[in-house]
């Protein structure tokens, strides 16, 4: 990279958590003068603060301070929206502001494969990983999964590939970042509150995930997702879709119940679909990007059967957690979006006791409304929105509020007879009662084994 980007600038770091502690530190390191602002209070930072001062980067706690604007470039945290007052403040001034995900890439030597969408990401970016790791190909895994970009990017050679799990927020502030290979998986309303409610202003902030793609550079999109192929239009770069049925130009597919992809010319028949061990249309979908990635990337078709069959998803993600008394337990806590639990609730057969609820971001509940018709049994309201909820659905099927968590699975155990599945499954963010929404799944997961 061009040291001359960072060395000797005055850098103010926005967040003060994994993400924008280690962008601090990468910062610092190649020479400019960070400050790090988190509008917590201390005593909720304290791990971060001690690796600041550790590394005698100057900070500040429980408010966003003039300070910030005394800089030649501000860098937010990856939960931090563009439109968070201190964003826009420093805008107005004419600050440039970009994401870690953006600063991680000037440092970056390997080729960047860049996953988003509205539903799918860690699971498609995690089975990516393990695609990668049973091929023996050096990779990272990081981005909006967990692992900060900027902690790990110093570690990748040119012959490494970094695997990036980003958001619309990451992509909102992007400059430069130009993947290798992109994945667009899908746009369906989240987030509304962050975007006007406007369905395009969303669209577009996923499409930035190619914006800088040109000439052999690939986007792999699903074309079977109307916004998605919309938006595809406007890319530079080669471009490969999947879907659930063949057409010409199409590069994954399902033909007589096979996985198939063909990528130039040759036609592939990766695995039979009734052994890939995620289950789901929309596990299938997320398979069908994983596949195309691995293959582009030089992975054999054997060693993806293989990671395909034995791969059982991710924590959060429509997770097994117990059978008692012939009722199957499942966490769909990173459900935070209302296709999240469309997809969730055509995975089951069984009648269904649904936990739905949180922090609301401007969900239209109506895509629901056939499905619980069919399958919800019963819904447990939980969270800051459990009133929408009771609204949006009494007279198509049983709501019971609840006030705690504690209490909701107490009701769910009520409502529940043999042979029911009870699924957490809360269309909202989790912030409302809980740290986030592995945080949420964890409590979930807790009170149901001590039943």
């Amino acid at each position: 990279m061009d040291l001359h980007l960072v060395q000797h600038k005055k850098i103010s770091v926005i967040g003060a958590v994994r993400s924008g502690v280690a962008v601090a530190v990468l910062l610092k390191n190649h020479g400019a003068r960070v400050l790090v602002s988190d509008s917590s209070a201390a005593e909720k930072l304290q791990s971060s603060l001690r690796v600041l001062q550790s590394e005698s980067i100057d900070y500040e706690t429980g408010r966003h301070s003039d300070r910030v604007f005394d800089c030649d470039l501000m860098v937010i945290s990856p939960g931090v929206p563009s439109n968070a007052p201190v964003v826009v403040e420093a805008e107005k001034r004419k600050i440039k502001v970009v994401s870690e995900l953006e600063v991680g890439c000037w440092f970056c030597r390997a080729p960047l494969v860049a996953i988003t969408g509205s539903n799918g990401k860690t699971t498609t970016t995690t089975l990516t990983g393990r695609i990668l790791s049973d091929a023996e190909k050096k990779h990272v895994v990081a981005g909006n999964i967990g692992t900060a970009f900027s902690s790990v990017v110093l570690d990748l050679a040119e012959t490494d590939v970094a695997v990036l799990e980003v958001s619309s927020f990451q992509l909102d502030t992007i400059d430069t970042f130009r993947p290798k290979i992109s994945v667009l998986l899908n746009i369906t309303p989240d987030h509304m509150d962050r975007y006007d409610h406007s369905m395009e202003k969303y669209a577009a902030s996923k499409a930035r995930v190619f914006k800088n793609q040109r000439g052999d550079d690939v986007l792999i999109y699903n074309a079977d997702d109307e916004w998605t192929r919309n938006v595809v239009a406007q890319a530079s770069c080669r471009k490969i879709g999947f879907r659930m049925k063949e057409e010409p130009g199409i590069g994954a597919f399902v033909d007589q119940g096979l996985l198939v992809t063909s990528i130039n010319g040759t036609r592939t028949e990766v695995i039979a679909t009734d052994q890939i061990g995620i289950k789901g249309m929309h596990n299938l979908y997320n398979s069908m990007a994983a596949v195309l990635v691995g293959q582009l990337l030089g992975v054999e078709p054997s060693s993806m059967r293989s990671t395909l069959k034995t791969f059982e998803g991710v924590e959060h993600r429509l997770e097994f957690v117990r059978r008692l008394n012939e009722v199957s337990y499942y966490n769909d806590s990173k459900a935070t979006n209302v296709d999240s639990v469309w997809y969730a609730l055509q995975s089951f057969k069984e009648p269904i006791v649904l936990f739905l609820g949180g922090r609301d971001k401007g969900n239209d509940y109506s895509k629901l409304t056939d499905l619980v018709r069919r399958q919800v049994k019963a819904i447990v309201a939980i969270g800051e929105s459990a009133d929408i909820v009771e609204r949006s659905f009494t007279g198509m099927t049983v709501v019971k509020k609840s006030s705690s968590m504690e209490e909701a699975v107490d009701l769910a155990r009520f409502l529940a007879q043999p042979g029911d599945v009870v699924l957490l499954s809360p269309a909202c963010a989790s912030f409302d009662w809980f740290k986030n929404y592995e945080h949420r799944g964890e409590v979930f997961k807790q009170l149901v084994n001590t039943l």
